[in-house]
Formats: structure tokens, sequence, C-alpha cells
């Protein structure tokens, strides 16, 4: 029987350890080059994986389904969804009529005027502007960057906790995850050392309103991972500022800091609606390559019809103020929360974004409990790689009322149980 069939059938299961290649050789009869590059190929896609001296293993099973959000129940508010709240995002409609017919833009991808608006916004940011491109989205523009700079089995240092949707995506690409510890402010510069002393070739982090624990970056801490990643100049730097204008906090960027290898993304979803598949990038010149040299075997480019809408979006007053509206209110209904927690002796986290991260020693037992309020969270495992157990609130769309009344239903349902809260 095959490795590949072996794994397929589950004789093989994940982690289970294959001979070296010389006692393999030896049993099989074959030279040591022929197990060595059968081996290579079954790295290559995303059957095993090395790990130096622990040698070649079968690869971790793809975890999506394990992450997906299970089924949220009648009768009760959602607060596990992460969307923006409807009433704060401008409606979405194509600024002219688009008359059917073939066309090709793959000469011409990207629209100039939106190319030069993107530019603008990020240069206010301090992001460099060298190169842009752009994607269907963050989650599009990540995968297609992380596949064609690493190979199944390459290592990408990753937040922990961190958002699911991108930890599935590593794995799904036949990639192993390294996972870095997050505070208040961000990515631990000590953790992401240690990581990409463990191997990682890329780093996939966000600048602020981290999902979902709301850390930002300092400008300490922005100037200690600079530091770390120049000791590191072959490492692609991945910033995701997905909520960017409605995050609540300023942007300190680590693409100002003279790396060699960067990419910073950028989306509308959050402040203009969930509909809109799209996402910029500024990077070096290295990354605009192949990111477009890939996407031009595939979609070729993103839709101009969608590029309109978002650059009439841009330039139109009405969504602007909404943009800024949304921040303030999320600001304003994420400290509520958090007001109301600590009110009641919880510790949590949030200083920026769209979510609140309560750290409790028993998932299941709270979010069971605030079902039964009328309440419903996310349980942090799908979050989290190794780090402690929590729950995710979204706060979106939580009123600062509403949100005074859920802490004091959380306060109850510890109290209900105090083994479920962790501190």
């Amino acid at each position: 029987m095959s490795v590949e069939q072996a794994v397929a059938e589950g004789v093989l299961a994940p982690g289970t350890a294959l001979p070296p290649v010389r006692r393999l050789a030896d049993e099989l009869e074959v030279s040591p080059g022929t197990v060595a590059t059968a081996y290579k190929e079954l790295r290559q896609r995303g059957i095993v994986i090395t790990r130096g001296r622990g040698g070649t293993v079968v690869a971790p099973a793809p975890s999506v389904a394990s992450r997906r959000p299970p089924k949220v129940p009648d009768g009760v508010r959602d607060l596990a969804g992460g969307h923006p709240d409807p009433a704060l995002l401008p409606d979405l409609m194509p600024p002219r009529p688009f008359r059917a017919g073939p066309r090709s833009h793959r000469a011409t991808p990207r629209i100039a005027a939106l190319e030069s608006a993107v530019g603008q916004r990020l240069a206010r940011d301090d992001v460099p502007v060298r190169h842009v491109i752009f994607a269907h989205g963050a989650l599009d523009m990540i995968g297609r960057l992380l596949s064609v700079e690493l190979r199944p089995g390459d290592a990408v240092a990753m937040e922990d906790p961190g958002y699911h949707h991108l930890l599935d995506l590593v794995t799904a690409l036949g990639l192993r995850t390294v996972p870095v510890l997050v505070d208040d402010e961000g990515m631990r510069p000590e953790a992401l050392r240690e990581a990409l002393r463990a191997g990682a070739r890329a780093v996939v982090y966000s600048p602020r309103a981290q999902n979902p624990y709301g850390g930002t970056f300092s400008a300490a801490r922005r100037d200690a991972l600079v530091a770390v990643l120049r000791d590191a100049p072959d490492v692609l730097a991945v910033e995701n500022d997905h909520a960017a204008e409605v995050s609540g906090a300023p942007l300190r960027t680590l693409t100002s800091g003279g790396l060699s290898r960067w990419v910073h993304v950028r989306t509308a979803s959050k402040s203009l609606g969930t509909d809109l598949r799209w996402a910029a990038a500024a990077c070096d010149a290295t990354t605009q390559a192949r990111h477009d040299g890939r996407m031009l075997l595939t979609s070729g480019w993103v839709s101009h019809l969608l590029q309109e809408t978002v650059l009439a979006l841009y330039a139109d007053d009405h969504a602007r103020v909404l943009i800024g509206r949304a921040e303030v209110a999320y600001r304003e209904r994420r400290l509520a929360l958090l007001d109301g927690l600590a009110r009641h002796g919880i510790a949590a986290h949030g200083v920026s974004g769209m979510n609140v991260w309560v750290p409790v020693a028993d998932e299941s037992a709270v979010v069971n409990g605030l079902r039964s309020y009328g309440w419903w969270v996310a349980a942090g495992a799908r979050f989290r790689i190794a780090t402690g157990p929590g729950v995710r609130i979204s706060t979106a769309s939580l009123l600062p009322a509403d949100g005074a009344r859920l802490a004091s239903d959380f306060a109850a349902v510890l109290s209900e149980s105090e083994a479920t809260y962790g501190g």
C-alpha cells in the first residue's frame, strides 16, 4: 500500500512518523535517492511534513470542518459572527451601467483612479506605496501570497489566538502553523523570534483590531517587532489591516521599518460591506510580481464593476460620514461591554476593533450558560492554537445598554459555576 493511499484510508494517522530514508531504502531494496524523491513529492503535495530532527511525519488533517462555527440557535442574540452593523454600511450601487459582452482587463487589471486612491489612503498611514495589488478579499490575497511564496510543509508564524479562517487557510495550503502569543499590544516580540528560530518563512499578523483579542501595536511594540524581522530578511511579513478605518486605533505599521519582504493588506469589508469581495495591498516589488503572476493564471483581474463601485464609495460624502460614525459607535459599544465586565470583576481584552476576548476556564459552560440568558457568543477553541481558553464576543451591533446587561448576565453565569472562570 502506498503512503498516500494509507493516509487517505486512515491507516496512517496524522503525526505518524515515516521510516528514515536509509532504513526504508534498505527495506524496499531501492536506492536512498529514490526514497528521498518520493518523500519530497509527498511533502510538495502536503501529505507529509518534515520536522527537522523529528523526521518526516504524516501532515495534520485540515481543520476547516472542526473550526466552523456551530449554527446559531433560534431565539438568541447572535454575538458570534463578527460582522459589521448593517445600519452603519452604505448601499452598494454600481456608479454607472456596464454593458454586457466579452472583455479582458488582463493588460490593465487595476483601474488607475482606484489604484491612486488606495495609494493616497495608505500613504496617509505611513505605509510605503511603491507597488499596489488587488485581490478578491484579504483571505484570497493572503492565500495566493502564501501559495506562491511557500511550499507544503513550510512554517508560518500565526497569532495565537488568531482569526480562525486564516488558521484554516494555512492548514489547507499544507503549511505548518507556528503559534505566536498575543497580548493587548499585538504579537509578542520574543514569541515571534522563537517562531522564526523554529523555521517560519512567513508571518501573518494584524497591526490593530486583532481578531479575536483586539490588540493594537504601540510604538514600542512596533519597533521591537521590526527589529526581530530585520534579522530575518527572507521572511515575508503579511500585515492584515482588516478593520482599518473602523478599528478605533491608529495604524503603527511594520512596513515602514525598512523590511525586505512585506505586504500591507487592506479591505473594505468592515467599513463598506461584506459583499465587497475586494482587497488592496501595498508591497515590495517581488511580492507584487509573484502575486500578479499567479492571478494572471487564475481569475486574471478583479472585476472592474466591483472596482468602480469601491471607487465611487471612496469618493462619496455619505459613505465617509458612515465610516466615521461606525468607528465611533464600535468604540463606544466595545468599551461599554469592557466597562460592564470590569464592574463585575471580569478581566477581558479588546483595546481596538469589533470584538472582546474574555478568558474563561470552561468555554462550553460559559457559551451554554449565556445561551440560557438569550446570548450566543463564540467559543474560543476555533481561534486558539496553544493559548488558554476563552470566548469571543462581537460587539459591532451591541448597543451600550445591551452591553451592560450582557456583562451582568456573564457575571451571573460565572457565579452559577465558579469553576468555569479562569480569570
